[in-house]
């Protein structure tokens, strides 16, 4: 809460600088705020009496977006491409996928490998498990597994993350 929003009767001013004014009442407080040209601004509500700050509100907002702006700037984001196979896949189809993979780990991107069971395939899931231990193998030097092959309803799936970016 800023300036005329704030309506208790005494409260503790602190100055620009951070130092303690005393304890006044919101009007004289805002008086002094006014005379500074600056804003008066509730930073401690649940105090007794609650603590005000004479502030540049319109700065202070400004500086804290550019803080945001900054750590948003240096987080990294990490994206999960996924790739589908069936447990029917042929030689020439599966080495396609193995190339695609190959190209999202080099990126730097994590890859989720799921088969999915149409019918009564799931009942034969081991040969779903054959294909992703086959599939580990081939991507073995630019990824490792970080999620390893778990049959969840008619899929089963492991995430491979690249090299280096593993846990």
């Amino acid at each position: 809460m800023i300036n005329e929003e704030i309506r208790v009767k005494e409260v503790r001013l602190v100055g620009p600088d951070g130092n303690p004014l005393g304890i006044t009442s919101s009007a004289d407080a805002l008086d002094k705020a006014y005379a500074m040209n600056m804003d008066l601004v509730l930073i401690a509500p649940k105090a007794e009496p609650p603590v005000c700050k004479i502030m540049d509100y319109g700065k202070y907002r400004f500086e804290l977006a550019k803080r945001d702006k900054e750590a948003k700037k240096n987080q990294k984001v990490v994206s999960i491409k996924e790739i589908r196979l069936s447990p029917s896949i042929d030689n020439h189809d599966f080495e396609t996928k193995v190339n695609h993979v190959k190209k999202f780990l080099s990126a730097g991107d994590k890859v989720k490998i799921t088969v999915r069971f149409r019918g009564r395939e799931v009942h034969h899931s081991a040969l779903g498990l054959q294909l992703l231990e086959r599939f580990k193998d081939s991507v073995e030097e630019l990824g490792s597994v970080d999620k390893p092959p778990k049959l969840e309803g008619k899929n089963m799936s492991m995430v491979v993350s690249p090299k280096g970016a593993s846990k």
